[in-house]
């Protein structure tokens, strides 16, 4: 059956295969994006817009330290995967145990450090005297299960590497259900306010580690000794290896993050920073389905470029351009055309509010609108961008695929924010992004055409 699928890659007709692997991917991406969306909205309507200003200024470090285990995971199950190919079941069971053993230690050390150093990482991430408070109660709380989500992050990719994708996609799902779940219990029930929200994503990261647990103990194929988890230099060195591009990418996003947060506070206030937290909540769920389209791109690619069908790797290109185009026309209609109900979502105007928090609501839904048209504004030409880098991903040319993977962020966007705002204020940080989705198209766009020219036509 396994060899049958993988046949019709090179058979089915493109646009049928990228609706077979573009929905299921989307409904993971929609699942994590609704309880990072659902998570900010109860925040900001129960707790208040310095709230939402404190989980903005935290991100970095649960994502740089998540970003750990997603690195080694991708990494590792890359090795996993030509192990189990080769039938080589105990190289297989060894890369699984350095998985755990690199995971838990790298992650629960910058865990250790950062619980030592709070208060200087808190100022250091951008939070100032207004929600500094806030931002620490929600910071201890979660770095107390951080290694959970790191452990939890490898063991989704090594689930996907066994080719049991529903169980990773339960993986996504059960812990967005309980942290949406927990958030109504602590926040609004109980009143336990940041404290709850904390409390609610740690239990999240929990549920998570406990049915990863599960799979691995009831229903995975890789059973584990004490003498997988003892590390082996030559297994490491092809770990690291394949980790670096991803531990890179998710690495310049938590630095342009922490960036973004301490310009905003510079520049403007503790009310940018929270118009910022919404705004990114919406970039990664408005976005779902073009990131869907693009993760289903990769094994067609993939597939028939190895199997020298040419025609059909330039047509998947064409078609992902295509379909994630309109759907990126779709999602830019509706942000131009709805900002203001969109913001409104995010923050209350009930009178039972005090007076302070009620002038706060009102600067957001002043402020965020026009910033989050301005981010929103080259929507959809970042679809050639994001096509372009994953061709050259999906093709095995890995130095190709992060450099223009990190083009938006690393080139183009974090240099535009430090030359812009000392000149135009807060209206810097927005004008940047739609300038960076740009000009790294354009680069993309060059890059691509080049390489379809020289490597698809000429063969």
């Amino acid at each position: 059956m396994k060899n049958r699928q993988s046949v019709e890659l090179g058979t089915d007709s493109i646009s049928s295969l990228l609706v077979k692997q573009a929905v299921p991917a989307s409904i993971g991406i929609l699942v994590m994006s609704l309880n990072m969306i659902v998570d900010t909205i109860f925040v900001g309507r129960w707790i208040g817009p310095l709230a939402i200003s404190a989980i903005t200024v935290v991100i970095p470090v649960t994502f740089f330290i998540g970003a750990i285990g997603l690195a080694v995971g991708i990494g590792g199950s890359s090795v996993l995967s030509r192990a189990l190919g080769a039938k080589n079941y105990d190289k297989a069971l060894r890369v699984f145990g350095n998985q755990n053993t690199i995971t838990f230690f790298t992650s629960g050390i910058l865990a250790l450090l950062g619980l030592l150093f709070q208060n200087q990482l808190i100022e250091f991430f951008g939070a100032d005297e207004s929600f500094k408070d806030l931002a620490l109660t929600y910071y201890r709380i979660v770095l107390y299960g951080i290694v959970m989500l790191a452990m939890c992050m490898m063991g989704n990719n090594v689930i996907r590497a066994e080719g049991k994708p529903k169980f990773a996609m339960y993986a996504m799902m059960l812990p967005a259900i309980g942290n949406i779940f927990m958030d109504y219990i602590l926040i609004k029930v109980l009143d336990m306010g940041m404290e709850g929200a904390a409390w609610a994503t740690f239990i999240s990261y929990g549920i998570c580690f406990a049915f990863i647990a599960w799979f691995f103990v009831v229903k995975s194929e890789l059973r584990l000794n004490l003498r997988s988890f003892i590390l082996d230099r030559k297994i490491v060195r092809e770990i690291n290896a394949l980790s670096f591009v991803t531990l890179a990418r998710q690495g310049t996003i938590a630095v342009l993050t922490i960036l973004l947060n301490n310009i905003l506070i510079t520049y403007g206030d503790a009310l940018d920073v929270a118009s910022y937290g919404i705004i990114s909540r919406m970039l990664m769920f408005a976005l779902f389905p073009v990131i869907g389209v693009n993760q289903g791109f990769l094994p067609i690619a993939g597939y028939n470029y190895g199997a020298k069908q040419f025609d059909r790797v330039k047509e998947s290109i064409n078609t992902s351009i295509k379909y994630s185009g309109i759907l990126a026309l779709m999602i830019f209609a509706i942000i131009m055309l709805f900002p203001t109900e969109i913001v409104s979502v995010f923050i209350s105007n009930s009178e039972t509010l005090d007076a302070k928090t009620l002038a706060d609501n009102e600067e957001i839904f002043r402020r965020t609108p026009s910033a989050l048209r301005w981010v929103f504004a080259a929507t959809p030409v970042i679809v050639v961008q994001l096509i372009g880098a994953s061709y050259f991903q999906a093709i095995g040319k890995a130095i190709p695929a992060l450099l223009l993977s990190l083009t938006k962020q690393g080139f183009f966007l974090i240099p535009l924010l430090l030359i812009l705002p000392p000149f135009l204020g807060v209206f810097g940080v927005w004008i940047s992004f739609p300038i960076a989705d740009v000009l790294s198209t354009i680069v993309t766009g060059f890059f691509l055409n080049r390489a379809v020219k020289k490597d698809l036509n000429t063969a």
